[in-house]
């Protein structure tokens, strides 16, 4: 995978075992950062919170483009050792929390601008997830099938299959 934009645009990542993740596709990502930018304007003093981290790539793109804040929440041992090797590839130190991303959003005391969700698909997650989210963040949710999200999606957009819906 290669970072799509910003100051490590071009630079190669590694991936987890795709029995593990999903990672996003380069198209998908430029467009969530694309749409995030016409809500947000500058990135700069914004935070970013990936609650399922995977490879690490969303993270690694909010910051390349100048997020001033991110923290990746990464479930599964081997994705995390990945998350780690790629921050470390790009000499940054990872802000990673290895663990359940349920139980850190109910202790959950920082403000986020956007919080990125994208479980695995069939995981049941997503109602979960926006259950406890308890801010007022643009929040960002990849999936496959439409979600119960206890609200409607500001917008959603479709890249051959896979959605990604904005709450705002």
């Amino acid at each position: 995978m290669i970072i799509t934009g910003g100051k490590y645009k071009g630079r190669k990542i590694l991936a987890p075992d795709e029995k593990i993740t999903r990672p996003t596709l380069s198209k998908v990502r430029m467009g969530v950062f694309n749409s995030l930018y016409s809500l947000l304007g500058s990135f700069e003093d914004r935070t970013f919170l990936d609650l399922f981290g995977g490879s690490g790539i969303m993270g690694l793109e909010a910051l390349s483009r100048g997020f001033a804040k991110v923290l990746v929440i990464e479930k599964n041992q081997k994705a995390a050792s990945v998350i780690k090797k790629n921050y470390e590839t790009l000499k940054l130190a990872p802000n990673l929390v290895i663990g359940d991303s349920l139980k850190y959003l109910e202790k959950l005391d920082e403000f986020y601008d956007v919080i990125y969700i994208d479980p695995p698909y069939e995981s049941g997650l997503y109602e979960k997830v926006f259950s406890r989210i308890k801010t007022n963040s643009i929040i960002v949710a990849e999936h496959s099938d439409p979600i119960n999200a206890g609200m409607e999606p500001s917008k959603t957009k479709n890249y051959g299959g896979k959605f990604v819906s904005y709450f705002y």
